[in-house]
């Protein structure tokens, strides 16, 4: 019942040119030195083929169009393409830059098509254009979507504003409400009971009018949210007609968007998809018409939040936030089973931030998260993102060191972009000589024709180290910051791994972006990690991954029902009413039936609680024997007797994805040749001698010891002290510690600026990771829902050092015990400050008393 059988495909593997993978745009002229790894590179890597690919005779295939894969970020954007001869080509040009082109996805693909800008597009010369896209992700951000009407049941007209009452700045005097996106609501004088029953009719004449003078507004989106319309929907299909009836031009509905129990989180998820499909819908016909569809014959399809592909004009703006790391997941996944890598976490650095996943042999997927301060019910792929990428800018409060959260993005990006940037982690890896800017592209300056400017970059470093004015000189300073960004990629890490019960030390780290391999050494050392994995394309693997990734079509319907019989024949009756509409969408889209794998899955909760887990359909047995493994792993126990309760019931089919064959190679038994030059580096605290190697000296069975640096087309690698990278037979470099980690020696009493961000930060995610636990086996909704609690950090004398902000009674806190002006604190009478401090334990013994009760906990 949960899968389909899949025709097998033959795969071939095409044998490309030289020229696969010429590094960055055409007008980046980099050096000689950076281009020939390109070569090379592309020599050792097949290129990814279609399902269905027959042989065709030579004449036929070189009237083949190009395939496009594309992942829009936030400072680059990078294009995979792939010629009618199977072989693939690699550009990264940046977002955003005016000056040369209106878009930085349409000007790769007319570069590879060797296209000036205005020349008229080839016809019939594209054929699949797979993209991530920010758009909506950055009009989330910014709050730039289309203005939206909310319409929902008559005194509800404040329940998304209210929301779960959860206070995530409990301290702040200054109280800032969540800015909402929609503009207006618009009550309806209708009812639908939880049991079905029509407690009060909704009346078109009252939708029309309420609808007909929104419209007279200016507002062409609009949002239906009525009560317990996820299955009883009659009154929102009334109002959706009566709307688009009226003309406006984004109709979402929610028993359409979102199925699923919970107002809340329904309403949330159908207004983020008014609010953005139509921002989408605008950039899909710009990229449509730059690209002449109609002339070139390009089939536009777009990554989703979930990992999937869908075309174009079914894109939503539900399914766009998580839309290029998503395509990031699909090749870390696919790339380390190549590999002989079962356990895997995804380490992608990019300019603007970092984004972590894991992955176990299956996607990871959330179905409830918090994007930019919105929450949405909708399936994504389990990325977790910090704000610590190359852009990253660096700061120094007089105290401290911190990195981000704000970036420089791609204008003006960092300081030695040549831009008037600020310092960015970029150019703290200039300042230690981990970039090299030799074997960077020379694409900055007026005329795009300029290398990264490092004398810049070290002027600015030595003004900051005299600000400290602690005798370190620029170089510490610089290695400082880098050891802080690192240090919060490591928490990233640890939230999506040792949070949910992983030990990340038995895992590998599929490293990519262009700024992640100057960083894997160093983030694995942070979490006890011995292996590395770096692909070829890893510096563009989220866009390797849009053409790897398969088309799917997702539904989900709320079911609240016993897992017993009534919720197997529940499963057996929603599965096959939503794997018809998703098998009939996939197979809309040119994917033979017979290729359509289709997965139904359960989500499965303990009755009384709301935290649901997604279990494979199966028997019964079955079903509650995957429930509680994965209920044990989260949140380290069982409880057999409580009922098992089937919350909804999901569907995936699947297929029409590229595979691809990596063919493995003999080693050679040549020896290592001699670095292309050598060099001096600062890391971890000194400076170190360190040879640089080109990816093109290095062949199949070569090793390279640290501290070296091996610049390949996109990247530069860094090999820190005690590493090894290995050119694996499928031609990936593999860096593993061939030498034990040093134990770290204590710290001393000294205020380092380093470690009092680095410390803040562990102290920080203790006590996250404590309220975490606390909030998912927690039954109190107060707890669950208000995170109405504290989880602190005490020193030795009971002093507060990080806190998970809550209500202040919860840990004994009065908000401001930690203070230099509290009695506690200021007192000169040794007895008075232990009473201060016996008083707030027997307040947070007290308190810890009352919410082990409140949460079911004897």
């Amino acid at each position: 019942m949960a899968t389909t059988k899949r025709t097998a495909n033959k795969a071939k593997a095409a044998k490309p040119a030289a020229k696969a993978a010429k590094p960055a745009a055409k007008a980046a002229k980099p050096a000689a030195k950076a281009a020939r790894p390109a070569a090379k590179a592309a020599k050792a890597q097949p290129a990814a083929r279609p399902k269905a690919a027959p042989a065709k005779p030579a004449r036929a295939k070189a009237a083949a169009p190009w395939d496009f894969w594309i992942d829009r970020g936030g400072t680059f954007t990078d294009i995979v393409g792939r010629d009618p001869q199977g072989r693939l080509h690699t550009r990264k040009f940046l977002s955003e830059n005016p000056e040369a082109y209106a878009d930085a996805a349409v000007a790769g693909i007319r570069d590879l098509l060797g296209l000036s800008a205005g020349a008229p597009m080839p016809p019939r010369s594209i054929g699949a254009v797979k993209m991530g896209t920010t758009v909506a992700t950055n009009a989330l951000l910014e709050r730039k979507g289309e203005r939206t009407l909310l319409m929902t049941t008559k005194g509800f007209r404040d329940a998304l504003a209210i929301g779960y009452q959860a206070r995530p700045h409990i301290f702040a005097k200054n109280i800032v409400k969540p800015e909402q996106l929609y503009s207006e609501v618009v009550e309806i004088d209708e009812r639908i009971l939880a049991d079905g029953v029509v407690e009060k009719a909704a009346s078109a004449a009252d939708i029309r009018a309420a609808l007909e003078a929104a419209k007279a507004k200016g507002f062409e989106a609009v949002a239906i949210v009525f009560m317990h319309a996820y299955r009883f929907p009659a009154h929102e299909k009334l109002a959706a007609d009566i709307a688009r009836d009226i003309g406006f031009a984004q109709v979402s509905v929610s028993h359409e968007v979102s199925p699923l129990i919970k107002l809340v989180g329904r309403g949330d998820t159908t207004v983020v998809d008014a609010y953005l499909s139509p921002i989408l819908k605008r950039y899909v016909d710009r990229v449509a018409k730059e690209l002449d569809v109609e002339r070139s014959g390009a089939r536009l399809m777009f990554m989703m939040s979930s990992g999937g592909l869908t075309a174009a004009d079914l894109f939503a703006g539900k399914d766009a936030i998580l839309s290029g790391p998503a395509g990031g997941v699909v090749a870390l996944a696919e790339t380390g089973r190549s590999a002989g890598m079962k356990r895997l976490i995804g380490f992608d650095m990019g300019g603007t931030s970092t984004d972590v996943a894991h992955f176990d042999g299956e996607f990871e997927r959330a179905f409830e998260t918090e994007v930019a301060g919105v929450r949405m019910r909708a399936p994504m792929m389990l990325i977790h993102t910090v704000a610590a990428g190359g852009g990253s800018i660096l700061h120094f409060d007089g105290a401290r060191f911190r990195v981000g959260p704000d970036s420089a993005g791609a204008d003006p990006g960092p300081k030695c972009y040549r831009r008037g940037g600020p310092l960015a982690v970029t150019d703290a890896n200039v300042m230690l000589g981990k970039l090299i800017p030799d074997f960077f592209p020379a694409i900055f300056g007026p005329d795009r024709n300029q290398p990264l400017d490092a004398d810049a970059v070290r002027a600015a470093f030595a003004v900051l180290a005299s600000e400290v004015g602690d005798g370190r000189t620029p170089e510490q300073v610089a290695d400082g910051f880098v050891r802080i960004a690192v240090a919060n990629m490591a928490e990233a890490i640890k939230k999506i791994s040792v949070a949910r019960g992983y030990d990340v030390t038995r895992y590998a780290l599929n490293c990519f972006g262009g700024a992640g391999g100057q960083h894997a050494c160093l983030v694995a050392d942070a979490l006890g990690m011995k292996t590395v994995l770096i692909h070829p394309y890893s510096s563009l693997l989220s866009a390797y991954g849009m053409g790897l990734a398969d088309i799917r079509a997702q539904r989900q319907q709320g079911v609240e029902t016993p897992l017993d019989q009534r919720g197997l024949a529940a499963i057996g009756r929603e599965g096959k009413r939503l794997a018809a509409q998703t098998v009939r969408e996939v197979a809309g889209q040119g994917v033979a039936r017979g290729d359509i794998v289709t997965h139904v899955r359960a989500h499965v909760r303990y009755a009384g609680t709301d935290t649901a887990l997604v279990v494979a359909a199966g028997t019964l047995k079955a079903m509650q024997t995957a429930f509680e493994k994965a209920h044990k792993a989260r949140f380290g126990f069982i409880d057999r007797s409580k009922a098992l309760v089937l919350e909804a019931v999901s569907v995936e089919s699947v297929g029409g994805g590229a595979r691809f064959v990596e063919r493995a190679r003999a080693e050679t038994t040549a020896r290592p040749p001699k670095p292309a030059r050598r060099t001096r580096i600062f890391s971890q605290g000194q400076w170190r001698d360190a040879a640089v190697f080109t990816r093109d000296q290095l062949d199949i069975g070569h090793r390279v010891k640290g501290p070296a640096l091996l610049i390949e087309p996109h990247q530069t690698i860094m090999i820190e002290e005690g590493w090894r990278a290995t050119i694996t037979r499928k031609n990936h470099v593999v860096l593993d510690r061939h030498v034990a980690l040093p134990r770290r020696e204590a710290i001393g009493t000294h205020a380092d600026p380093v470690m009092l961000e680095i410390f803040n930060n562990l102290y920080m995610s203790i006590a996250e990771q404590m309220g975490l636990r606390l909030q998912n086996t927690a039954y109190s909704v107060n707890i669950k829902e208000r995170l109405d609690f504290s989880c602190a950090v005490f020193d030795q004398r009971r002093r507060p050092r990080r806190q998970r902000a809550a209500h202040a009674g919860a840990s004994g806190l009065d908000g401001s015990l930690g203070r230099d002006d509290h009695p506690a604190q200021r007192g000169r009478d040794p007895a008075r400050r232990r009473l201060c401090a016996e008083r707030a334990l027997q307040r947070r013994h007290a308190s810890a008393r009352h919410h082990r009760h409140q949460s079911g906990f004897r």
